[in-house]
């Protein structure tokens, strides 16, 4: 379990991909000293697994199924990818429950400056769409943002200075796709309303 707030923000130094998964490979200067083989870590909001650590440098597998399912197949050396590791018990949740299983992956439509924000328009598919609501939770690319605006096919975000320095963000553009995972709260509702509306809530 995470709560989307981004510790470091990786450089990809090597990423080997194919039609049986990969092996990614990045350096983690902060986050790299207290990692070993074994741990989670959540890469631009998947959880995976490290399985190897050299100096400041993490090395993570990549599922077929991970590739299929989220943007990390569209990495490339210099990349930055935002790195947080799990959510300790007693630790203050200052975003939401994030769990690092990407729901779909939305594209960046427009990126307008706001005063000293930065809002961002995204399109998302129906399946998360209908999991948003207004002031609610979504994370994008792992970082846990608030939802501005939203529709069943996008939504938008304003992003605070510190959190544009501090992720990939300040280094995304038009066209770009982008991780999300909507609330689990949302979620665990909307099954749950399904269930009823069916007449099988026990089931």
């Amino acid at each position: 379990m995470f709560t989307g707030l981004i510790e470091d923000v990786g450089k990809v130094s090597r990423w080997r991909a194919g039609a049986e998964g990969g092996e990614l490979i990045f350096e983690a200067a902060l986050l790299a000293r207290g990692a070993s083989p074994g741990d989670s870590i959540a890469v631009n909001g998947c959880c995976l697994t490290v399985v190897r650590k050299t100096g400041r440098r993490l090395a993570v597998d990549v599922s077929p199924e991970t590739l299929r399912r989220t943007n990390l197949g569209d990495l490339r050396e210099g990349h930055g990818v935002n790195l947080e590791r799990p959510l300790r018990v007693g630790d203050r949740l200052g975003g939401h429950w994030v769990t690092g299983h990407v729901d779909a992956v939305g594209q960046i439509t427009r990126v307008d400056p706001s005063g000293d924000f930065t809002v961002f328009r995204f399109r998302t598919p129906a399946s998360v769409g209908r999991l948003l609501v207004p002031k609610g939770s979504i994370a994008v690319d792992g970082i846990s943002l608030t939802v501005n605006e939203c529709t069943s096919r996008s939504f938008s975000v304003a992003i605070i200075p510190f959190t544009l320095a501090h992720t990939n963000l300040q280094t995304r553009g038009v066209g770009d796709r982008v991780n999300l995972e909507a609330d689990i709260i949302g979620k665990y509702v909307l099954q749950s309303a399904k269930a009823y509306a069916t007449g099988t809530p026990d089931s």
